[in-house]
Parts: C-alpha cells; structure tokens; sequence
C-alpha cells in the first residue's frame, strides 16, 4: 500500500502562508524550510492573501445557499451542464477570436463595396 499523505491542520496553513505574506520571503525558500511542496505552499498563501483582500460577504449562508440552487435549476431549465453555461459566458463576455475579427473586417469590405 501506498505511504499516507501528510495531513496539516488549518491553523499551521495558515501559519505558514504568514510566513511568506508577513516576511515577504519566497514561497520556494519558506517551503524547503518547513518541508511542505511549493505548489502547497503557494495554494495556502493564495487562500490566505484571498481572505485578507476579501470583504464580508453581502449574502447569508441561506442566501448563498439558495443563490446556487436557482444556477442549478437554471443550468437545468437551458439542458446545459454548469461548466458549459460558464464556458460560454465567458466566451461571450471575452474578447472576439481572429476568426470573428475577421469576419467583422470583410464584412464591413462588403458593405462599402456594395454602397459604393
């Protein structure tokens, strides 16, 4: 069988994700001393920079709770899985693709050629 994974409480996470935020050391040397990956370390350090940047949410646990039940019925109702309803929001809200660019560009070709 295979060697069990280390375990870390929360309160040592947060701990050494200080480490580096407080010093301003690096996440690769904090790492190697305390013996953690720096891939680990750096998750930690990003959950910590993240709660301290993060204002109180403006939405109670119910409110949150209900907010994602309504995106899953939605996601329901429109037969879409919920990372496909992101996947094309994104590429909605998101800059155009050189195919669309150019696109736009002979079309607009088009449009003097013919109003000429």
């Amino acid at each position: 069988m295979g060697a069990k994974r280390k375990r870390y409480t929360p309160a040592y996470r947060r701990d050494a994700a200080h480490l580096v935020i407080d010093t301003g050391r690096p996440i690769a040397h904090v790492a190697k001393e305390i013996g953690v990956g720096e891939a680990l370390l750096g998750r930690w350090v990003a959950i910590e920079r993240a709660k301290m940047d993060d204002p109180p949410s403006a939405l109670d646990t119910d409110e949150r709770a209900e907010l994602e039940r309504l995106r899953r019925e939605v996601a329901e109702l429109l037969e879409v899985s919920r990372s496909g309803y992101y996947a094309w929001l994104a590429r909605r809200d998101g800059p155009a693709g050189p195919r669309a660019v150019r696109r736009a560009q002979l079309s607009e070709k088009v449009l003097a050629a013919h109003t000429a």
